[in-house]
């Protein structure tokens, strides 16, 4: 039903489509806005469905940060904020009508502010890791920072997590949501080409919550951007994930070294801990992975771009399910194995393995690897990807 739903989404490296580049379920209108107090509040053309938000605190520079709340009348509410275009809530209700926030996040932007490993938000330019820091383009060599390790993880010392992104409300034929735009120079963190990106959360009667991203540069560049959420559906600081079931699409994935950059070969997933092609616990096998799984899988497709089915998270002790579909070639499995009891919101502690992170990508390190997709992004060329989680109870 969703590959049918979603047939028309595609990747466009090459140029952009010739009707609007935020088209998606329907066509974007003009937003009225309604002043209500400190609030600001946005109606769809289904009552039930709204977009509110408001003032969700200061930087140290007194520049203002947004938290907007999109709700669908049907049980999903997800809140997102400015800083980072992060996602800070994601609550749906379990099999008895509790509701809970699904993803971890902070109170306060305060302690955003503090530093988070990437909490619900948008990593870029270059997500992931690149090896040494390096990589050649057009004869160019480029030095970017060495912020893990030896190695370049989620766009440097000052990722687009770290950024400001200009922010309006959005609403279509059934859908509401919120886009958020950063502009990053020619130069930032020694990337090339000043680009702008695109990030377009929306949220559908059906329980839909989509992810859609755009980019464009003035210089070829490389780029490759994901949502860092971290997912546990038995509610944020509720226990761990090692009961939760995953079933992944893939056959493939790609081994690392011991700093967690692809080797190159894309293995087969059959007859090693990273087989997750039938449903099991994600604790099953993860005492084999050496610490906790932090793996790219190559997903199975018919063809490139194509919105295919991802993964499937179920938790048995509520019933929620989340489905994910996806036209990034890869999916990064996280495992917050680095969490080791962080303190949460409301008093909740993070334990190591309190999450699992379900990162749509391309590779790590493919700007140094040409048998991996190409994160190549050129004048006149637009960056297009679209990830989908879907939202259920399994009774």
């Amino acid at each position: 039903m969703l590959r049918e739903t979603f047939h028309r989404a595609r990747r466009n490296r090459g140029q952009c489509e010739k009707d609007s580049p935020i088209r998606f379920g329907g066509v974007l209108v003009s937003v009225v806005w309604l002043a209500l107090g400190s609030c600001s509040g946005f109606a769809s053309e289904s009552s039930a469905m709204k977009v509110t938000r408001e003032v969700f605190g200061k930087t140290p520079e007194g520049q203002e940060v947004y938290l907007y709340q999109l709700e669908n009348g049907r049980g999903l509410t997800v809140r997102a904020m400015s800083l980072g275009a992060t996602l800070t809530a994601v609550e749906y209700p379990d099999r008895e009508g509790k509701r809970e926030n699904v993803t971890l996040y902070l109170e306060t932007l305060e302690d955003y502010l503090r530093g988070h490993p990437c909490f619900g938000s948008v990593c870029g330019r270059y997500a992931n890791r690149i090896a040494k820091g390096r990589f050649e383009l057009d004869g160019v060599v480029y030095q970017l920072a060495t912020n893990n390790g030896p190695n370049h993880l989620h766009g440097g010392r000052v990722g687009f997590h770290q950024r400001l992104w200009q922010h309006e409300p959005v609403q279509g034929d059934g859908f509401v949501g919120v886009k958020f735009t950063y502009v990053s120079p020619d130069g930032e963190e020694n990337y090339p080409g000043t680009l702008t990106a695109t990030v377009i959360y929306r949220i559908t009667p059906d329980n839909r919550l989509e992810m859609e991203y755009f980019a464009t540069t003035d210089k070829p560049t490389v780029v490759n951007l994901t949502n860092h959420a971290y997912w546990n559906l038995a509610g944020a600081g509720v226990g761990t994930i090692l009961d939760h079931i995953l079933q992944i699409n893939a056959d493939r994935y790609l081994p690392v070294d011991d700093t967690l950059i692809p080797l190159g070969e894309m293995a087969p997933v059959e007859g090693t801990p990273f087989d997750f092609r039938q449903p099991k616990p994600i604790g099953r096998d993860i005492e084999k992975t050496g610490g906790g799984y932090d793996h790219c899988f190559v997903l199975n497709k018919s063809r490139p771009g194509e919105l295919s089915f991802c993964a499937r998270l179920e938790d048995p002790k509520t019933g929620r399910v989340m489905e994910v579909f996806t036209t990034q070639p890869g999916v990064q499995v996280y495992t917050a194995n680095g969490l080791n009891g962080r303190l949460g919101a409301h008093g909740r502690t993070y334990p190591k393995f309190g999450a699992v992170c379900l990162e749509t990508q391309h590779f790590p390190d493919s700007p140094n690897r040409p048998q991996f997709p190409s994160t190549v992004l050129r004048p006149g060329g637009t960056y297009h990807e679209l990830t989908v989680h879907h939202f259920s109870v399994a009774r």
